[in-house]
This record gives structure tokens, C-alpha cells and sequence, in this order.
């Protein structure tokens, strides 16, 4: 088993391993168990903002946890916000190219639309943008056709993505978000929901753009879809997400945003005063949690490196890492168990992760901290009692 010998570095946890190479396959194995700190001042005493939201939910989107909950476990319908859940299954589950074909059962359906008719032909992509920014109705339903063959099918999907999640009092029943006694949520769910979506990339950028330009139909014409989120072009940082409205449900919004190296997702559930909720709910959030520079100092790490100039190579980040102050951060490091020459500065040989109360909260890929080129084999290795390469290799896998 190898060691690898670090400095120590205070109070947490440092879990360093490796990967060792078979062929193209690699195998985890755990080699040692170091600390270093990872420990923040905790955030300001600010007063929690009052909100007008009868339910309302503020989360650390890369942890989870709830800094300000208002009735934030009770069930209420909760409008286009669905259409979270109905882009994202979309995004994970189809090819954004992939062309749809609008029925007259999904097109014929109350509320907004991106003015499908039955017959158009739409992509994927196309669908989840006129959900996203114009909160299509008919988008939602063509997207459920066209997943899983119906709204019925698609719900099922929606509740077992729920499920892993870990959305506890959610019940999915239509895509799109329109009234139905069995289909609500809550804050605390929709906020989880809205920090699931933006790991998606595709997700973030459909719902961070403020307009985008789209083709379809048949024939096939150029529109522009423009977002509702006003906190778009009203709150610094932020990236999203959704609005929704019902007469039942009243003004919904899930926005998120990332300052600094921290992303906090809120939710208000009827909510006549959203916008002004929002940023009271995001600026207090921010001054409750702050991010600090991850240890990012692999020095006295090496990979050992067959047949080259050089026996091993040193262990760069490839960049700096941010993760929220305040809690015990655990550094796990999965590294190459040997590299083959030749070696370049900044190959890829491994990855650190950051781990906080089990949520992965920063990563960073690891690179080869110089060039290794390979051993120079002389013209007679006998006549200068110099072992050959496949005597070298033979001996550092322990063949004698």
C-alpha cells in the first residue's frame, strides 16, 4: 500500500487516493487519512427579512441548507414553477436536436403558449426554452408526448425524479403546472428542485438568458422568446429560474443566484410582492454565507512515472476552489497510482473534491507539475551494465 506523506494542517479531513491504471480501467484505492482546516468566521447576525410569500424557502444550493424557511414544509400548488422539473427531465432524458411533433391534444390546453399547432415540428431544445422563458403550456405538454407518451407516463416521471431528489411532499400530476388538487409542493422542495436544475448547464443557460432566439413551425418562422424573471436584470448575480401564476396559486417564483463562490436558491409560493421578496430574502442570504479559498497545495504529492527521464511527477490544481465558510470541509484526492512517459506540465493525472456534511461543494482537476520525458536508452545497455526499459518496468512492477 502506498502513503502519500502531506504537512498537517489543523483540524478536518484530507482522504487522499488513487486510481490505478489496468489497461484503460481503473480501481479506487483508499490510502490515507490526513488533516488540514477548512474553517471560516460564520456569517453576520442580520435580521431575517419579513417577506409577504404565505410560504417562502432560502437554500445554500451547494450544501442544502435552509437559512430562512417561512411555512416552508406546507403543500400548495405552485403554478409554471413546474416546468422546472418538466425542462430538466427534458434536458437529462432527451437530445436537445431531437425534433417533436406537436399534437392536437398537447396544443389544445389553457394558459400560455408559444402558439403551437398541431402538425409543427419543434427540437427538444426549442420546448424547454419556450418553457423557461415563455411559460408555454403547450411546450410542456408536446414535451411529455414526446418523453414519455403522454402527461399521465410523464408525471410518473416527474414524481420518481422528485423522489431522488429528495422532494418529501411534492406530487407531480401535470407538466405544465396548471391547478390539480393532487399536484403540489412546497418551498423547501421547489428550492431543492431549483438547485438540482442549475448543476444542468444546459439548464442555466436557457433560464439565465434574457431572450433567445428560436425556429418552428410548418413552415418553419424565426420568433424571439423573452424571460419573465425580472430579477434577471434587476439583482446582481443573479442566474435564473422560473415564474408561475395561477388564480389558486397565486405569484410564484424560484430564483437562484452566485456571488463570490456562493449560490443560494429562494422560493416564494403566492407572493404578491415576488421581486421585492426575492432580493430581500438573496441579500441576506449572502450576508449569512460567504465562501474562502479551498486548500488547493499539493506540494510533497507525486505520481510515480515509468520509463522516464524522471521516477515520478509533482501534483498541481489546475484552479482555485471556492466553498462556503463556516463548516469542516473533507478534501478527497483520487490520483493516477503511476503515469507512463512521455508526461507534459498540465496533463490531467487526478481530481480533489471538497465534501461538506456529504454535499460535494467544489472539485478541481489535477495536473502533472512538470514534463517527464522518456529514459534515453543507450546503444549497448549490457556494455554499460544498464538494465534495458523492459527490465526497468520489469523491476518497478517487483518482477526482481
Amino acid at each position: 500500500m502506498i502513503f502519500f506523506h502531506l504537512p498537517a494542517y489543523g483540524w478536518g479531513r484530507q482522504v487522499i487516493c488513487v486510481k490505478k491504471k489496468l489497461g484503460r480501467a481503473a480501481a479506487l484505492i483508499l490510502c490515507a487519512v490526513l488533516v488540514f482546516p477548512l474553517y471560516g468566521a460564520s456569517g453576520t447576525n442580520n435580521a431575517p427579512p419579513s417577506v409577504s410569500a404565505k410560504r417562502a424557502a432560502l437554500i445554500n444550493a451547494d450544501t442544502g441548507e435552509l437559512i430562512y424557511g417561512k411555512n416552508e414544509h406546507e403543500r400548495a400548488s405552485m403554478a409554471s414553477t413546474t416546468k422546472i422539473m418538466t425542462s430538466l427531465i427534458a434536458l437529462e432524458r432527451g437530445t436537445p436536436d431531437a425534433v417533436a411533433t406537436a399534437s392536437e391534444r398537447a396544443v389544445r390546453v389553457e394558459g400560455t403558449s408559444i402558439g403551437l399547432r398541431a402538425g409543427d415540428p419543434i427540437t427538444l431544445k426549442t420546448l424547454v426554452c419556450g418553457m423557461l422563458l415563455e411559460s408555454g403550456n403547450d411546450a410542456a405538454n408536446v414535451t411529455a408526448e414526446f418523453i414519455a407518451g403522454g402527461n399521465e407516463a410523464f408525471a410518473q416521471l416527474m414524481n420518481e425524479r422528485a423522489a431522488q431528489i429528495g422532494m418529501k411532499n411534492t406530487h407531480f400530476v401535470t407538466p405544465s403546472g396548471l391547478d390539480d388538487e393532487d399536484h403540489y409542493s412546497t418551498a423547501y422542495d421547489m428550492a431543492l428542485l431549483g438547485a438540482c436544475a442549475i448543476q444542468n448547464r444546459a439548464f442555466v443557460q436557457i433560464c439565465s438568458s434574457s431572450t433567445i432566439r428560436v425556429s418552428y413551425g410548418e413552415p418553419a418562422a424565426a420568433r424571439t422568446f423573452s424571460n419573465h424573471n425580472r430579477m434577471l436584470s434587476s439583482y446582481e448575480g443573479a442566474i435564473g429560474i422560473k415564474t408561475g401564476f395561477t388564480k389558486k396559486s397565486g405569484r410564484c417564483l424560484v430564483s437562484a443566484a452566485r456571488r463570490g463562490g456562493v449560490t443560494l436558491v429562494a422560493v416564494t409560493l403566492n407572493d404578491p410582492d415576488d421581486w421585492r421578496d426575492h432580493a430581500a430574502l438573496l441579500d441576506y442570504g449572502f450576508s449569512q454565507v460567504r465562501a474562502q479559498g479551498a486548500d488547493t497545495d499539493f506540494a510533497g504529492l507525486s505520481v510515480p512515472v515509468v520509463g522516464g527521464e524522471q521516477g515520478e511527477v509533482s501534483v498541481s490544481s489546475a484552479q482555485s476552489v471556492l466553498v462556503p465558510e463556516g463548516r469542516e470541509t473533507q478534501r478527497l484526492i483520487f490520483l493516477e497510482k503511476f503515469l507512463y512517459a512521455p508526461v507534459e506540465k498540465g496533463d490531467i493525472i487526478g481530481e480533489a473534491v471538497y465534501v461538506q456534511d456529504g454535499a460535494v461543494v467544489g472539485r478541481t482537476a489535477l495536473c502533472a507539475g512538470a514534463d517527464v520525458a522518456c529514459v534515453t536508452l543507450p546503444a549497448d545497455p549490457a556494455a554499460q551494465n544498464q538494465p534495458g526499459l523492459l527490465e526497468r518496468i520489469r523491476r518497478f512492477f517487483g518482477g526482481g
